[in-house]
């Protein structure tokens, strides 16, 4: 690309690695701005180069700290308002607060249309992003949303390595992703019918809508937090008769005990993207396989800098 363009990428400290992928697979430098925390908490950037007028794009996925890298990106987008750049587009590999989108009890909030608010008050004229919880999301924001899937990406690995046999969506949700994987290769489906207990993080696994016997079984899924949801769809296909079970998911949360469960679990493999920093890459033997989505994020904001298809990316 054009060093001389109007494109102009600034990451906030979320995921420096990630946003300079992104501009080495464009071929060009990253954009120069300080984004630290005084001593009482208080947030501050400042862009060390001249945006007037530019196409700038800012990287930050919504990683652990969640709620400060928020901020971060809100008052990125701020300061890039008020420095007159031409467009913002806040550039967001992983939405955090996805899973609260509907009200599904009384007196509870939708924090995904919360912070679709705050990112379109702070001044962001597009949004792009990978794999969202729910597709309703973009629905949330009154400004145009791309929506990416690393799915294909991650779920090739482990066909290329030999384990494809069903593909497997471990629950109701992730129906649709799990489908287009499966005709992607034209492997059968199967779905997990599950039920979440509470609002602790328990999620029961109950039973299994397809044949899996005998099969070598990729889950397919968004995103894995705890781990819960995952080790227990794998016990169900075990128990359905799977002959292995791996998984292909795109944001690797991996809070709280997923580490402990994943490494007691029967997963072979899982797969994930770098959409969050993840600093360990093996679990006790259970190999975590990182597939880099620089390139995918890298060529839609080339599409959008110049007004070109994004779709176009996933037509086969």
């Amino acid at each position: 690309m054009n060093e001389n363009s109007d494109l102009r990428i600034f990451s906030g400290n979320a995921h420096h690695a990630l946003a300079n992928d992104v501009c080495a697979y464009l071929n060009i430098r990253p954009g120069e701005a300080d984004v630290f925390q005084f001593s009482n908490e208080n947030i501050f950037v400042r862009f060390r180069e001249n945006i007037r007028g530019r196409d700038v794009f800012l990287i930050q996925p919504f990683s652990s700290p969640v709620n400060h890298n928020i901020m971060e990106l809100l008052i990125m987008v701020d300061a890039a308002r008020r420095a007159s750049a031409g467009r913002i587009t806040a550039v967001i590999p992983y939405y955090a607060y996805g899973r609260t989108d509907k009200k599904d009890q009384p007196r509870v909030p939708i924090s995904a249309r919360l912070l679709a608010d705050l990112i379109t008050v702070a001044g962001a004229e597009r949004v792009l992003t990978i794999d969202l919880h729910a597709g309703q999301i973009q629905g949330f924001f009154n400004i145009p949303v791309d929506e990416l899937t690393a799915i294909p990406l991650l779920a090739d690995h482990l066909q290329l390595a030999g384990n494809a046999g069903v593909v497997v969506a471990p629950d109701v949700g992730s129906t649709k992703r799990a489908r287009d994987v499966a005709e992607r290769w034209g492997e059968p489906l199967a779905i997990i019918e599950k039920r979440r207990i509470g609002n602790n993080d328990r999620a029961e696994s109950v039973t299994v809508i397809g044949d899996v016997s005998g099969r070598n079984a990729i889950i397919v899924d968004d995103e894995v937090d705890t781990g819960g949801s995952l080790v227990a769809a794998a016990e169900t296909l075990l128990a359905h008769g799977a002959s292995a079970v791996s998984a292909a998911v795109t944001h690797p949360v991996l809070s709280n005990l997923s580490r402990e469960r994943l490494q007691n679990s029967t997963i072979d493999q899982l797969v994930v993207s770098d959409t969050l920093p993840i600093a360990e890459k093996r679990i006790s033997g259970m190999e975590i396989k990182v597939v880099s989505v620089a390139p995918l994020l890298g060529e839609a904001i080339r599409r959008i800098h110049y007004n070109r298809s994004v779709g176009e990316m996933f037509q086969t």
